[in-house]
C-alpha cells in the first residue's frame, strides 16, 4: 500500500506531461494540415530542405514547384514547410536607397567634424 502511495504522484505527473505533449503535437499537426489545404497556384513556398519555389500545379498529395524559370519539379505536399509572404516594406526604390546613403554620408561627415573640433 505504501508503494502505491509513493508511485501515485509520479504517475499523475507523467500523465500531465503526456497530455500536454500530445496537445502540442496535435496543434502542430493541425497547423501543417491547414497550411497544405491553403496552398494555391502562384504561392511562393519553402520546402523542408530549404528550397524556395513557386507552386505551378497542385494535386491531392503532390505539388509541382518551379525552382527556376522553366524548371519544374514534383514534390510531396508534406515537403512544404511554409509559405513565403510578400513583404512590401523590404522593397526599396533606387531613389530611397540613394537618399538613405546620402543621409548616412551626412551623418558620417558631421561625426568627423565633431571629432576634429
Amino acid at each position: 500500500m505504501d508503494a502505491l502511495a509513493l508511485m501515485l504522484p509520479f504517475v499523475i505527473i507523467m500523465g500531465v506531461f503526456v497530455f500536454i505533449g500530445s496537445r502540442r503535437q496535435r496543434r502542430a499537426l493541425q497547423a501543417t494540415i491547414d497550411l497544405h489545404e491553403s496552398l494555391e497556384v502562384g504561392d511562393r513556398v519553402h520546402t523542408t530542405s530549404g528550397l524556395e519555389a513557386n507552386i505551378v500545379a497542385i494535386t491531392d498529395d503532390t505539388v509541382d514547384l518551379e525552382i527556376a524559370p522553366g524548371v519544374v519539379t514534383t514534390w510531396m505536399k508534406l515537403a512544404i514547410r511554409d509559405k513565403i509572404l510578400p513583404d512590401d516594406d523590404a522593397e526599396f526604390d533606387d531613389e530611397d536607397v540613394d537618399a538613405t546613403a546620402a543621409e548616412d554620408d551626412d551623418t558620417a561627415d558631421e561625426t568627423r567634424v565633431a571629432k576634429d573640433a
